[in-house]
Formats: structure tokens, C-alpha cells, sequence
């Protein structure tokens, strides 16, 4: 009897921590599963993002991602990032249009801009540069960079400004500095730019204040854009697509009506020559 009444508290102590560690457990995964349920976009998308880094060495070039259904004109944007790109390949792949990297801030171009400028037009894909804006920067010599880089042609898409950047002092200064930007650019160039964001972003900071400006918006994660469709043109609904041509992942797009929508928003005209413009 002695020997058992020793036992006893000992069974005892080892079955209470062992209860105690099953319900913070059963605890945890109750949360886990709460907070997936309520960011499980979010945690898909950094899972496949973390898949991807993991997977790139081994990628091919090859790989495909369904374009989406409903839309009939796809296209991609580019920059360094995706490395050498095989823009005939690209073009065999129902890819009509590209908005290139050319620009950013007021010193940086993008290293391989001229090759894919050139070689995009060359595989018959419709070409666009873009500016990837510095909030902090003047607008007037962001322009100058841009116009100073991109010799834009009849038929060549209009020039983007990437408005996308959260490091910025001042909301007041970095509308200002936007609209220096697409009013200098716009003369320049005689085609009126298209402005690119985010949803939020873009509701943050720009809704309401560059309506005039066609609207290129990003949005992930969901059927249709939150923004109703007569206010962009543009739906670029994947940072992580493939495409065959290019070794590792890029941006999808949309663009809203069929082929003639994409004929109609080409440059017209002869573009004067790049010049230093005035502030």
C-alpha cells in the first residue's frame, strides 16, 4: 500500500502537464486556423511566393500560367527582374502587349531596357514604357529621365507612371510632384499617360484627384477589381505568372474590351524630339 500511495501523486503530476500542453496546442491551432481563415489570401500568396524562390533554380523558361478567362487581350510588364526574356517565344504565347521598365526616380535606368525595347517591337508585341515613381523626388526631373530614355513611335503604347511607392513625407508633395510628371510628359510625348497603382494604394492617396488619367490598377487575390470597370482600363491581376520565355515569374495582365480596344490606344503621329523639358 505504501509503495502505491506513492505512485499515486506521481501518475498524477506527469497526466497534468501533459493536458495542460494538449489544450494549449488545441489552443493554438483554434487561432491558426482563425487567422488563416481570415487572411488565408494573404497566406497563399507568401507561401507561393516562398515556393517560387525555392523552385526558380530549377526552372526552365517554360512553364505556363492559364491566362484568365473572360478577356480576350493579355499582356505583361517587365523589368531587370525577369533577366534575359525571349520575346519571341513571349509573343507565340497569346502575349499582345508589354509595358517595359525604363526609368526610375530621377537617375536609374533600367540596364535592360534597350534590349527589351527593341526586341519586343521586333517579336510583334505591343510596347509601353513605364516610370517607376519616387515620391520624394521633384516630378520635373522624373519626367526628364523618362523622356530623355524612351524614344516612343507611332503605334507604341502610351507612357506609364508607376505611382506605388509608400516612403513619402508629404501627400500634398507627392501629387504635386505626380502631376509635374504626367502634365510634363503628356506635352512631350502629345498622348496622355496612364497612371499605374494598387487598389489600396490608389484609394488611399490618387482616387478622385487624376480621374482624367486612364487607370492601369493592380489587384490580386480577387475575381473582378473593387474599383467598378469604368474606372480603369488595365487589370493586372498576377505578380507571380508564368509565361514561356521567361525564366521565372512576371506580372499578368488584362486589358479591358478585345484587340481593336488595344489597336485604338496605340500613339498616333510623329513624337518630337526628346528634349530636357521646362519645370
Amino acid at each position: 500500500m505504501s509503495r502505491s500511495r506513492r505512485r499515486t501523486p506521481v501518475a498524477r503530476h506527469r497526466a497534468g502537464p501533459a493536458r495542460r500542453w494538449w489544450l494549449v496546442g488545441l489552443l493554438l491551432l483554434v487561432l491558426a486556423g482563425g487567422i488563416y481563415s481570415q487572411y488565408r489570401r494573404q497566406v497563399n500568396r507568401y507561401a507561393r511566393r516562398l515556393y517560387a524562390t525555392l523552385v526558380h533554380p530549377h526552372l526552365t523558361g517554360s512553364e505556363r500560367t492559364p491566362l484568365l478567362d473572360g478577356y480576350s487581350v493579355h499582356g505583361i510588364d517587365v523589368s531587370a527582374y525577369q533577366g534575359h526574356i525571349d520575346w519571341p517565344r513571349v509573343a507565340a504565347n497569346n502575349v499582345r502587349f508589354a509595358f517595359i521598365k525604363a526609368t526610375e526616380g530621377v537617375t536609374l535606368r533600367d540596364p535592360r531596357f534597350p534590349r527589351n525595347w527593341r526586341e519586343a517591337r521586333k517579336a510583334g508585341v505591343f510596347r509601353g514604357a513605364y516610370h517607376y515613381f519616387q515620391p520624394n523626388y521633384d516630378g520635373a526631373q522624373q519626367a526628364n529621365l523618362f523622356v530623355r530614355t524612351v524614344p516612343l513611335q507611332p503605334g507604341d503604347l502610351p507612357p506609364v507612371l508607376d505611382v506605388e511607392a509608400p516612403d513619402f513625407h508629404d501627400v500634398a508633395v507627392m501629387r504635386r510632384n505626380i502631376a509635374t510628371w504626367l502634365r510634363l510628359v503628356e506635352r512631350h510625348y502629345g498622348a496622355r499617360p496612364i497612371l499605374y497603382s494598387n487598389y489600396s494604394f490608389y484609394r488611399r492617396y490618387l482616387a478622385g484627384h487624376f480621374d482624367k488619367y486612364p487607370l492601369w490598377l493592380a489587384h490580386y487575390e480577387v475575381a473582378q477589381p473593387a474599383l467598378a470597370r469604368e474606372k480603369w482600363i488595365i487589370w493586372q491581376h498576377s505578380d507571380e505568372s508564368y509565361v514561356p520565355g521567361i525564366r521565372g515569374t512576371v506580372d499578368f495582365n488584362v486589358l479591358q474590351g478585345n484587340y481593336n480596344n488595344l489597336l485604338a490606344l496605340r500613339l498616333a503621329g510623329s513624337r518630337p524630339a526628346a528634349a530636357p523639358l521646362p519645370r
